[in-house]
């Protein structure tokens, strides 16, 4: 299997993919942005759409699309509107106009499965470049800002900072969710995207009580799916997405189990 070329990229990618959405993932988690990873899924639909048709790369339409969006959602935020309904509404435009891009652009049936439920076992050398620079901002913002972040997302009431620094450091959680949801995409498309970025660190938090003890073991619960996810895929000549999927909902629904054991 790892003696495949495509095989190796694909295993690289899935490896970057994995811990960026279970590092980002953790802080998703526990500001409860749930519902907004899902809303940013379907605006990175569009943007990947909007490539499509335009004639760029997908991932850099969604980069863009998900990145206007959470800071036009993080503008909101820090106003005090409530932004939930906003949110359902851009979300709903997003599916639209991306069907619309698609169609403009006469887009295969292949292209629109691939945005949808993920291509990484066709993913390229060049592919793999562009995932690892986008990983490496994210990586880098987060391991700067590590302790505030960590204040935002699990005791915002002693980040000891004012209205308009913790108004901007929101923004900055925002931009780093939208790149981290425009990473894992491309794994298992704009559709499961909530597959990674939340279901390992919901499913540590059965485990763990530190930053540092969930972001360890949503890391391992995001690459032990997406690993065998790519094993069985590759034996079974199934979508990845699938076995992906099907493996993070199990081991959720597993620690949820074991928790209540407690």
């Amino acid at each position: 299997m790892l003696t495949e070329p495509y095989m190796q990229h694909a295993f690289t990618a899935g490896t970057i993919i994995a811990v960026i959405s279970a590092l980002v993932g953790t802080f998703v988690v526990a500001r409860s942005y749930n519902f907004l990873t899902h809303s940013l899924s379907e605006i990175a639909f569009a943007g990947a759409a909007l490539g499509f048709w335009l004639g760029f790369a997908p991932l850099l339409g969604m980069m863009v699309a998900t990145s206007a969006a959470a800071l036009s959602i993080g503008a909101l935020e820090n106003a005090k509107v409530r932004s939930d309904n906003v949110t359902s509404a851009i979300s709903a435009g997003a599916i639209g106009l991306g069907i619309l891009f698609l169609a403009l652009g006469n887009s295969s049936s292949t292209a629109a499965t691939g945005i949808l439920f993920g291509s990484v076992l066709g993913i390229s050398v060049g592919d793999i470049v562009l995932l690892a620079v986008m990983a490496a901002v994210v990586f880098a913002i987060i391991f700067l800002l590590f302790r505030p972040l960590s204040l935002l997302a699990f005791d915002e009431a002693g980040l000891l900072l004012s209205d308009k620094k913790k108004g901007a450091l929101r923004i900055v959680f925002l931009l780093v969710m939208a790149l981290s949801v425009a990473i894992s995409s491309q794994l298992v498309g704009s559709l499961l995207i909530f597959v990674l970025v939340t279901l390992p660190a919901a499913s540590a938090r059965a485990f763990q009580k530190s930053v540092a003890g969930l972001i360890a073991l949503g890391i391992f619960f995001a690459l032990f799916g997406t690993w065998a996810g790519l094993a069985l895929a590759y034996l079974t000549n199934l979508p990845t997405s699938v076995f992906i999927a099907l493996i993070e909902v199990g081991i959720y629904l597993l620690s949820l189990s074991l928790a209540k054991l407690e």
